[in-house]
């Protein structure tokens, strides 16, 4: 008996032992968001998100190969304007004028120009906007994980006739979350 207690005993400390270790596991957020600074999808690989890393890549260099393609084009677009425009010297300062755009309206040359100008910009803040969103997203996840999601978690809501502050009737909404109590 004395030998069956000092082994429950120490599997009763071996058992807090790795609940403190699961506890201790939990990363920095901070870490997190630096790392997901440094290289996008790291913050994830340390928040044990391994699937959201080819989500952030492919987003991130979605957009960036649609900017160089928009760049491209937009410079084909600027050559072409300026080397088809009377106002500006002749000098093909922006390189000649591809074969495709020859002959083309000044004004649509123009416009296209400018068009493409501008989503090319557009794409670059969207860029700026999915690599901020893939730190949020790290730094937010490494927070979350130390909460309790599990399955005997409940909420009891109440909707109770009550007075306001300023005398009149109102009615008052509690929401209080516990832990279910398992039968068995």
């Amino acid at each position: 008996m004395a030998l069956s207690s000092n082994v429950n005993i120490g599997l009763s400390a071996l058992d807090t032992l790795q609940n403190e270790n699961t506890a201790g596991e939990l990363p920095n957020p901070k870490a997190v968001m630096f790392k997901s600074m440094i290289i996008p999808g790291w913050g994830q690989i340390t928040n044990r998100q391994i699937w959201k890393v080819p989500l952030v890549y492919g987003l991130l260099g979605g957009l960036t190969w649609y900017s160089i393609d928009l760049t491209k084009k937009y410079h084909d677009y600027r050559a072409a304007y300026y080397n088809q425009n009377t106002n500006t010297p002749d000098d093909l300062r922006f390189g000649p004028t591809p074969d495709y755009l020859a002959g083309q309206n000044l004004e649509s040359l123009r416009t296209n120009r400018n068009f493409l100008r501008n989503r090319r910009d557009f794409i670059y803040i969207t860029i700026g906007l999915a690599y901020g969103l893939n730190i949020i997203d790290a730094y937010v996840f490494a927070h979350m994980r130390s909460f309790d999601v599990s399955e005997d978690l409940s909420v009891r809501t109440s909707v109770k006739p009550s007075v306001l502050a300023s005398g009149r009737p109102g009615v008052t909404l509690s929401m209080e979350l516990f832990k279910k109590n398992k039968t068995k």
